[in-house]
C-alpha cells in the first residue's frame, strides 16, 4: 500500500568501551558518565538526527547493570543490543549477570499471573438505565415520585410526611426545657462561699502549715 509506512528494523549489537572516558571524570560523577558515554556512541554509530541523546532508550535491566556498584565504580565496557525504528533507539544489555535474571523471571511471572486473574474477573454489570419501566407499576399508570409514595401511607387524609416532621420538632422542644430546667437547679444548689467561711478555711490551712 502506498500509504502504509514501512517500519525498518535495524538491529545490531556493539560492545562499547567506557575505560577512556571514565578516566577524566571525578569519582562522584563516573556512572552518570557512562550512561553519557553509551548515548554518544549509539547516536553516532546509529546515525540519529542532530545527535539527539533524548531519543535513545535505556532497558531498565542495563541502567541497574551500570549503577550495581554505585556512581563511583561503573563497568568499564559494555555489550548491549540495540534496536532502531522510526522514532527511538532501544538498548538492551546483552549477558545479563545472575541476580538480574532471577529478578526478570519473577517479574515475567507476576505479569503472566495478573494477566490471568484478569481473564478470571467476571464483567461487572452495567448499570440498569432509570429511563426503564419499573415491573412493580403497570405500564398504563404513572409513575409517583418518591415524595407521593411517602405521603398518606394511612389514608387518614393527613400527609405521614408533615406528622413526622411535627413529632421530631416536638422532641427537640422537650429536650430543651429539660436542659434549662437542670441548669437551673444547678445554680441555686452552687452557693457562694461567705466570707466568714473563708477566713475559717484560711486560719486552719495556716494552722496545719505552720
Amino acid at each position: 500500500m502506498a500509504g502504509e509506512k514501512k517500519q525498518n528494523l535495524i538491529e545490531r549489537e556493539y560492545t562499547i568501551p567506557l575505560r577512556e572516558k571514565l578516566r577524566s571524570v571525578s569519582r562522584y560523577k563516573k556512572t552518570n558518565k557512562a550512561v553519557k558515554t553509551i548515548k554518544e556512541f549509539l547516536a553516532r554509530h546509529m546515525k540519529i538526527y542532530d545527535r539527539d541523546l533524548n531519543k535513545i532508550k535505556l532497558d531498565k535491566y542495563l541502567n541497574e547493570y551500570l549503577w550495581f556498584r554505585g556512581i563511583r565504580k561503573p563497568p568499564y565496557k559494555v555489550k548491549v543490543k540495540v534496536k532502531k525504528d522510526e522514532e527511538f533507539v532501544r538498548v538492551e544489555l546483552v549477558d545479563l549477570p545472575e541476580k538480574l535474571k532471577f529478578k526478570k523471571a519473577r517479574e515475567e511471572k507476576r505479569e503472566a499471573q495478573a494477566k490471568k486473574l484478569e481473564k478470571k474477573k467476571p464483567e461487572l454489570k452495567k448499570p440498569e438505565d432509570s429511563s426503564k419501566e419499573d415491573p412493580a407499576v403497570p405500564s398504563g399508570e404513572p409513575k409517583k415520585s418518591d415524595e407521593e409514595k411517602f405521603e398518606d401511607k394511612n389514608k387518614d387524609g393527613l400527609d405521614d410526611k408533615k406528622e413526622e416532621i411535627e413529632k421530631k420538632a416536638a422532641v427537640v422542644e422537650a429536650d430543651q426545657k429539660f436542659e434549662k430546667e437542670e441548669h437551673k437547679k444547678l445554680k441555686h444548689t452552687t452557693k457562694s462561699k461567705t466570707s466568714s467561711q473563708e477566713r475559717q478555711e484560711k486560719n486552719i490551712y495556716k494552722k496545719t502549715h505552720a
